[in-house]
């Protein structure tokens, strides 16, 4: 039970915003902040009211269900509308609990995404490309905006490695929870027996950090500077234009040659290094506060096979909420993908409820 005196808190501090932005008088650097409190608070207003009333109203009726003189049709009545408030209460509630949760900071971030091929040989590097496709076609249907940073290709036209930033919006709050093993099981082209191989990639999401999230010093950093290298350890450029940055503190380190320029290829490695750190540390806070992580629909473990896509029975099967979908050509093609996040979104709040 939620007490009353955080949901009248919450409907005085509603109030109060709605006093402020239409006086005109709030400072134009707080304004936009100020105006997403009051919207945020808005969608939930007439619950935290209702909920406050709830009491009342319910002993009011309890008074009437009680009242001996009160004939057989009212009570009918009555007990249907007790029932009715009882139950939009426990709705109310739940809303409510949900507001009340504590916000990740990094849900509203762009983020990067890295696809690496496993276990698997070619048919893993295949499958780590037919994954970036399904990430770039969500992306599409999503509006959001796709910027490559790094790519590695295998000899069979997949993908080795590929890092790629995701602009739009709430993008991390959607992607977080695809971090982890994807195993792949279907005959590869290349099976003459028509036996099912399984393979596997590996999918980090991290939020983008930006530089006020994370403060890197100088002085913590070793660049190297080196000549890019294409297949077979051939030279293809004259100039030292690749780069390796080591954060020498945590010993995380990131090369980039993607770009002829010595300075984008700095820009993108900062851009990668960033991210890692920032969620190495929201790895280490987390840990902190929560001793049973391993029970949670986690976004730190990578090692964690999470997600089963299972070619010749059509299906893709997300082991961390037992959720199969026979529908796995449509999500890949990006279709259903948020049915699949949906679900996995309400078990990881329904685990944060249960704390409450």
């Amino acid at each position: 039970m939620i007490p009353l005196k955080t949901i009248e808190e919450l409907i005085s501090k509603h109030l109060t915003l709605e006093k402020d932005l239409s006086s005109g008088k709030i400072d134009k650097k707080f304004f936009a902040e100020k105006s997403k409190e009051y919207s945020d608070l808005n969608e939930i207003i007439e619950d935290a009211k209702k909920y406050i009333s709830f009491e009342k109203e319910k002993i009011e009726l309890e008074k009437i269900l009680n009242d001996q003189s009160s004939d057989k049709e009212l009570l009918i009545m009555v007990e249907a509308e007790l029932k009715d408030l009882r139950e939009q209460h426990e709705k109310n509630e739940k809303k409510l609990k949900l507001f009340l949760l504590p916000k990740d900071e990094a849900d509203k971030k762009n983020a990067i995404i890295e696809i690496r091929a496993g276990t698997g040989g070619l048919e893993a590097s295949l499958f780590a490309s037919d994954l970036f496709k399904m990430y770039e076609k969500v992306s599409h249907k999503k509006k959001w905006n796709v910027e490559l940073i790094s790519i590695s290709r295998s000899e069979a036209g997949g993908l080795k490695e590929v890092i790629a930033s995701i602009k739009g919006t709430n993008i991390y709050s959607t992607l977080k929870y695809e971090s982890g093993v994807h195993r792949v099981q279907r005959v590869p082209d290349t099976e003459t027996q028509g036996r099912v191989h399984t393979s596997a990639a590996t999918v980090a999401v991290l939020p983008e950090a930006e530089e006020v999230d994370l403060k890197i010093n100088d002085s913590d950093l070793r660049i190297d500077v080196f000549r890019a290298g294409g297949p077979g350890g051939q030279s293809v450029n004259t100039t030292d234009s690749a780069v390796r940055i080591t954060h020498i503190p945590t010993g995380l380190s990131v090369s980039q040659q993607d770009e002829k320029s010595q300075h984008k290829n700095k820009a993108k490695g900062m851009k990668i290094l960033r991210a890692r750190l920032y969620e190495l540390e929201r790895s280490r806070i987390d840990n902190e506060r929560s001793k049973d992580r391993k029970n949670k629909i986690g976004t730190g473990d990578r090692s964690e096979r999470i997600r089963t896509y299972n070619f010749p029975q059509g299906r893709v099967t997300d082991h961390r909420i037992n959720l199969t979908l026979h529908k796995l050509e449509e999500f890949l093609e990006g279709e259903v993908f948020d049915e699949m996040i949906e679900s996995l979104t309400l078990q990881a709040q329904e685990e944060s409820l249960k704390s409450i």
